[in-house]
């Protein structure tokens, strides 16, 4: 394989947005992946971009989470119009339920201290709420930056862009390790030598640098509907489960946590009882089983917040542990990547 300016490790939405905003500074890009484009967490996720259901409390990443939900109209149009392929993107905010006294505490206490991040929400009436079908909730917030995208569309569109850009993908190429000193990329079949590297592995990232970074995978698993297009309007929460629904009528709920490794095994009695927490949320619309179940593994890290940064006295930049919010993150990562970059030393 050639020499490029920079090599990208991992091709799922954070590797992927880096290496087209590279590619349009005029890099030469690399991009790896051992499986297939967004093959991962990319495209397992439901897409949800919401700050509203993440954020508890102020700090940085905080706002890179804002940011980044600011960013995604622009991000989301300009992949679309480069590429000719429609995202579905929607800004339709969402309703976070509370069942009794003290859950509503706790939640309007967080929204009190979500607001000084930027993140805006109101009480919801009781003629709204019943209007939603949302059985016997009967308090709520309602957060009206919050939105979706299907990542499918984004993956679809991102691989477009790079090609356009001029991006070397090689998909089925498993890294062996890298030497962050060297910007050096070893492969079962050879080697790449590189100006940087970029580590964008999610879950796989400390098998590539091993005693140097630490991820891990958190399994989750997620329902599917066919309901009519447009029976469910903003995102519903309440505590851990979700449920959104596509502009075509499908619909996701979701989602579970498991800290039980590369475990690809769908579990029936996991499948149950996340069925009976979004039926819950919403009975009028959910009375009979998902017609799709399928997992995904969400890139946990050792810190709470993702790893995005230069990793120091290397020639290698970290860009994993974005755990559930690598959809929403992926346009600020990706700006926060290729400027650091591009105003360092360069690829040289």
């Amino acid at each position: 394989m050639n020499t490029a300016d920079v090599v990208v490790v991992g091709a799922g939405i954070i590797g992927g947005s880096i290496a087209w905003r590279l590619a349009q500074q005029g890099v030469r890009v690399t991009l790896l992946d051992a499986g297939a484009m967004g093959g991962e967490a990319s495209t397992a996720g439901a897409g949800m971009l919401a700050p509203g259901g993440e954020v508890s409390q102020h700090s940085r990443w905080a706002e890179l989470a804002v940011d980044s939900l600011h960013l995604y109209p622009e991000f989301a149009a300009e992949l679309s119009t480069e590429t000719g392929i429609p995202i579905d993107y929607r800004a339709c905010g969402a309703v976070e339920l509370a069942a009794g006294e003290t859950e509503w505490s706790k939640l309007t206490s967080r929204a009190r201290a979500q607001k000084a991040v930027g993140i805006p929400s109101h009480t919801m009436e009781a003629a709204e709420l019943a209007a939603l079908n949302l059985g016997h909730y009967r308090a709520a917030l309602f957060y009206p930056e919050d939105a979706i995208v299907d990542p499918g569309d984004v993956m679809r569109a991102l691989r477009a862009a790079i090609e356009r850009w001029g991006v070397v993908l090689h998909e089925k190429t498993r890294v062996l390790r890298i030497e962050p000193a060297q910007a050096e990329v070893s492969l079962a079949g050879g080697q790449i030598s590189a100006g940087l590297v970029v580590l964008a592995a999610g879950a796989w990232s400390s098998q590539l640098l091993e005693g140097v970074v630490e991820s891990y995978p958190v399994k989750g698993h997620l329902l599917g509907y066919d309901l009519p297009p447009g029976s469910l309007q903003p995102i519903v929460r309440h505590q851990h489960t979700y449920i959104l629904q596509r502009s075509n009528g499908f619909t996701i709920a979701g989602s579970t946590s498991e800290r039980v490794g590369f475990d690809r095994q769908i579990s029936a009695a996991t499948v149950a009882t996340l069925h009976k927490r979004a039926h819950r949320c919403l009975p009028m619309l959910l009375p009979g089983a998902p017609k799709k179940v399928w997992i995904g593994f969400r890139p946990g890290a050792a810190s709470d917040d993702p790893q995005v940064g230069r990793l120091e006295g290397t020639r290698a930049w970290l860009a994993y542990g974005h755990y559930r919010n690598g959809i929403l993150l992926a346009p600020v990562t990706a700006r926060e990547v290729v400027r650091g970059i591009m105003s360092s030393s360069g690829t040289d």
